[in-house]
């Protein structure tokens, strides 16, 4: 069986790639710009191209048809349109990566499954995947193209530490605040719902998917099945690191009001996604891929990314003096307000 992954070297998908190479039932392509060949199997085909250069991919893939066509970085109806204009016909499955961002906030309730009504007033994002999501559901319900929607939450892999509240250069600078003793900032009081999976264990669920005929037309959320708070999370990165954790909580609707004008979209992150209490239905998920369970624990994929990032410096250390600062004058403004009252 043949497989394209347009994309195919980000957090998710690279791990997908790397299993589904292993396995002799598949013949692996990419289609991207060939910049992180460095992650690729030796094994594995490429095409080398830009995506958004419609002309120039549909001579490239002119003579070529494949099981599955696996979409990584659509993130606008434009690029679906896209997709459907140069794979309709051409490929027996399309699966297109949505967003669990997508589901209705604020949530009715926390235990969230494929049913559950897609609606994100506060992220733009978020919207752009519902609007993906309606354009190919269009196409399967009036013209049967072979589409399958999968809705991830938050993927990390083994150099990525995940968090709620970061700046534009990522991680690493809450990570060098815990490493210096500074106070770190927590979303709400930290005891939100939350679900973390590692990009192996979500391969273990995608894989299961492609190629099946059970899945065209239907929609899956795919998640680990490990629920923390952000308490839990901060503390287990903490841990691993061997420090306290000093958390300093402050409400995500006060974040994203200051945060705006620095350009940090914690209206969209937060309110729309990180803060709101979370617990996956995966039960559709594994009436399909019955081996899709938990296998690296939040508390062991911490450690793997630390000693990655920590023996990575120049690759995954990324200072970010601007965030570092914000975070100080946030704390110091919300410690001055509690003085005032």
């Amino acid at each position: 069986m043949k497989a394209l992954f347009i994309g195919g070297t980000g957090i998710i998908s690279t791990a997908i790639v790397k299993q589904l190479a292993q396995m002799p039932l598949w013949e692996v392509w990419l289609l991207n710009r060939g910049s992180r060949k460095d992650v690729v199997p030796g094994n594995v085909h490429q095409i080398i191209a830009d995506i958004n250069d419609e002309t120039a991919v549909a001579e490239q893939i002119a003579d070529l048809s494949f099981d599955v066509v696996c979409e990584f970085i659509g993130f606008r109806v434009e690029d679906v349109e896209r997709d459907y204009r140069l794979f309709k016909g051409k490929t027996k499955q399309y699966i297109y990566t949505s967003s669990a961002s997508a589901y209705h906030k604020p949530a009715a309730g926390y235990v969230v499954s494929e049913g559950t009504t897609l609606a994100n007033p506060h992220w733009q994002y978020s919207r752009d995947k519902i609007a993906c999501e309606d354009f190919l559901m269009k196409k399967y319900r009036e013209e049967g193209f072979p589409v399958t929607i999968v809705r991830p939450s938050h993927t990390y892999d083994e150099q990525h530490i995940p968090l709620g509240v970061h700046g534009k250069n990522g991680f690493w600078q809450v990570i060098k605040r815990m490493m210096d003793g500074k106070p770190v900032i927590i979303q709400g009081d930290g005891t939100s719902l939350w679900t973390l999976t590692f990009n192996t264990d979500f391969a273990v669920g995608y894989i299961s998917l492609m190629g099946n005929r059970h899945a065209i037309g239907e929609a899956f959320q795919i998640t680990g099945d490990e629920t923390l708070t952000w308490n839990q999370i901060y503390a287990t990165i903490a841990d691993a690191l061997d420090v306290e954790l000093k958390p300093y909580y402050v409400s995500s609707e006060y974040l994203a009001a200051v945060g705006d004008k620095y350009g940090y979209d914690f209206e969209g992150s937060l309110i729309g996604d990180k803060s709101v209490s979370v617990v996956f239905d995966n039960s559709k998920l594994k009436k399909l891929a019955p081996d899709m369970r938990t296998q690296v624990r939040f508390d062991q994929g911490a450690r793997i990314a630390l000693d990655y990032v920590l023996s990575h410096p120049e690759e995954c250390q990324k200072e970010d003096p601007e965030f570092d600062e914000w975070c100080d004058r946030v704390i110091a403004a919300v410690e001055k307000s509690k003085n005032e009252v």
